[in-house]
C-alpha cells in the first residue's frame, strides 16, 4: 500500500486510533497507541519509544528509537469496530536515533538474513501451522487448564463447543487479509488447528505474530483463554508449529523442484534438507525457546525429536509433503508455537542454506518408523536426538558457528543470556511435583 492509500482508508472506515506494532527478541508483540491526530506522524516514522524498557533492545544511555511502518503490513482490525469507530495497526522496524536499522529488532534481522539469500538467488516461503489450546478461565478472569470440550481429532459439533470461537478466529483473519485454507480440531481435549496460505518469510513471519494476537483477542471475546504453550497438560499431546519451508528462484520457480528426480527433488533441496539436519541441534533453542518446549520434545513419543528426513514419514524432523511442482517442500516439524518466527525463520533459512553452499549430501532417507526404533538401530541410520533440556538447546546454540551469524551478536548475547536465567529460574524453582513427591516421605 501507499501512504495515499492508507490515509484514504483512515478516512473511510473512520479510523480514530492507531497501533504501531513491532516485537522483542522473544516474540512478543509490543505495541504504541496513537489517535487519529498522530497517525501522519507515525507513517511519517517520527514515532519515538523507549527502547531500553523492552527486554534485549537497548541500555538507558542509547535507549531513543523510532518505529518505521511497513506500509504493506497495515490493515483494519475487525473487532475493534464500535459505534462506526475503527482501528488500525501497522508493523513497523525498530530504527536507531541516527536513521539506521536497529540490529536488535528481530524484523530488522530477518530482513538482512532474506537479503543476503537474495543476493545467492532465493526467496524463501514459508507456511506455519500453529497450534493452540482454548482453556476456560476462572472467577477472577485467570486462565486455568479446563478446556470447555471434550473433542478430539477431527471432531464434528455438538463435542467441538469451540468451533463458534473458532469461527468467528477464522472470519476476522479473513477480514484482515488472510487467505485461510482449513481449520479443525486437533488431538486434545481443547487443541485446534488453523491454517492459512504460505508467504514469502517476512510475511508469513508477520502473519504468524498477528495469527497468535487474533486468536487471543476474539478466545476473550467467548471468555476462554488461547494459549501457544507447547505443552500445558501432561500426559496429552502438545502444541507444534510445523514450518513448511521452500526456496523460489527470482524467476519464480521453485528451487526445490526437479521433475527427473526419483523423488522430484532437486539437488538444492537435497543440500538444504542436510543444512537443516546438520544444525537441527544448534536451532533448537530458536524454534523451542522454553522450559517447557522440552516436556513436548520428549524422545519415546510421537514428537519431532530424531533428525531423520522423509518423504511421508511423521516420525522424522523433516517431512517432504507430496505436492510437487511450485508446492514442493520442506516441513520441519520441531518449531512450537511460543518461538519468535523472525528468528526461527532466520535460523532455519541459514542452516539450510549452508548445506546449500556447501553442497551437502543429506543422509538416507529414513523410512522406519523411528518411534520404534532401537538405539542400536538409530545409530545405525545416523540419526541422533535434539536436545532433551533448555539448558542443552542452550549450549547448542551457544557453540554452533551458525547462531552468531544467523542472530547478529546483539540478538545472540541477549537472546543467549536471557535463556541462561530463565533456565537457571527453572533450575532453582521447588515445583509441585517435588512436593508431592518429597514432602510427606522425607
Amino acid at each position: 500500500m501507499t501512504r495515499a492509500e492508507i490515509m484514504q482508508v483512515v478516512e473511510d472506515e473512520n479510523i480514530q486510533f492507531f497501533r504501531l506494532q513491532f516485537v522483542d527478541i522473544f516474540g512478543f508483540m509490543k505495541n504504541v497507541a496513537l489517535p487519529k491526530s498522530q497517525i501522519e506522524k507515525a507513517l511519517d516514522g517520527d514515532i519515538m519509544f523507549d527502547g531500553s524498557s523492552i527486554d534485549g533492545f537497548a541500555r538507558i544511555n542509547e535507549s531513543d528509537m523510532y518505529l518505521k511502518p511497513d506500509y504493506d503490513s497495515f490493515t483494519v482490525l475487525p473487532w475493534r469496530n464500535k459505534d462506526g469507530i475503527s482501528a488500525a495497526r501497522i508493523i513497523c522496524d525498530v530504527h536507531k536515533a541516527d536513521g539506521t536499522p536497529f540490529e536488535g529488532c528481530p524484523r530488522v534481522n530477518l530482513k538482512r538474513v532474506l537479503a543476503e539469500a537474495k543476493e545467492l538467488g532465493y526467496i524463501m516461503n514459508v507456511g506455519t501451522e500453529c497450534e493452540f489450546f482454548l482453556f476456560e478461565k476462572d472467577e477472577e478472569g485467570r486462565a486455568t487448564t479446563i478446556t470447555n470440550d471434550v473433542a478430539g481429532y477431527f471432531s464434528l459439533d455438538p463435542d467441538d463447543t469451540g468451533n463458534d470461537c473458532r469461527r468467528e478466529m477464522i472470519e476476522t483473519l479473513e477480514a484482515m487479509g488472510f487467505e485461510i485454507e482449513a481449520s479443525h480440531h486437533e488431538v486434545a481435549e481443547g487443541q485446534h488447528e488453523i491454517n492459512f496460505k504460505y508467504a514469502d518469510a517476512l510475511t508469513a513471519a508477520d502473519n504468524t505474530v498477528t495469527f497468535k494476537w487474533v486468536v487471543k483477542s476474539i478466545a476473550s471475546k467467548y471468555g476462554l483463554y488461547a494459549t501457544f504453550m507447547p505443552k500445558p497438560i501432561f500426559g496429552t499431546s502438545g502444541s507444534g508449529m510445523h514450518t513448511n519451508q521452500s526456496l523460489f528462484n527470482l524467476d519464480g520457480t521453485n528451487a526445490f523442484f526437479d521433475e527427473s528426480d526419483p523423488l522430484q527433488l532437486s539437488r538444492t533441496a537435497y543440500s538444504y534438507i542436510a543444512g537443516a539436519l546438520k544444525n537441527a541441534r544448534g536451532f533448537a533453542a530458536v524454534t523451542n525457546p522454553l522450559v517447557n518446549s522440552y516436556k513436548r520434545l520428549v524422545p519415546g513419543y510421537e514428537a519431532p525429536v530424531y533428525c531423520a528426513w522423509s518423504v511421508s514419514n511423521r516420525s522424522a524432523l523433516i517431512r517432504v509433503p507430496a505436492a510437487r511442482g511450485l508446492s514442493t517442500r520442506t516441513e520441519i516439524r520441531c518449531p512450537d508455537p511460543a518461538c519468535n518466527p523472525y528468528l526461527a525463520f532466520a535460523m532455519m533459512l541459514n542452516s539450510g542454506l549452508e548445506g546449500v553452499k556447501s553442497n551437502l549430501t543429506p543422509p538416507a532417507e529414513v523410512k522406519r518408523d523411528i518411534f520404534k526404533m532401537s538405539s542400536a538401530e538409530m545409530d545405525e541410520c545416523g540419526v541422533v536426538v535434539m536436545p532433551g533440556s533448555l539448558k542443552e538447546a542452550i549450549n547448542e546454540l551457544k557453540t554452533n558457528p551458525l547462531s552468531k551469524e544467523t542472530l547478529g551478536e546483539h540478538i545472540w548475547e541477549k537472546y543467549i543470556e536471557a535463556k541462561e536465567k530463565e533456565w537457571d529460574s527453572f533450575r532453582t524453582a521447588v515445583t509441585d511435583w517435588e512436593l508431592e513427591k518429597y514432602l510427606s516421605v522425607y
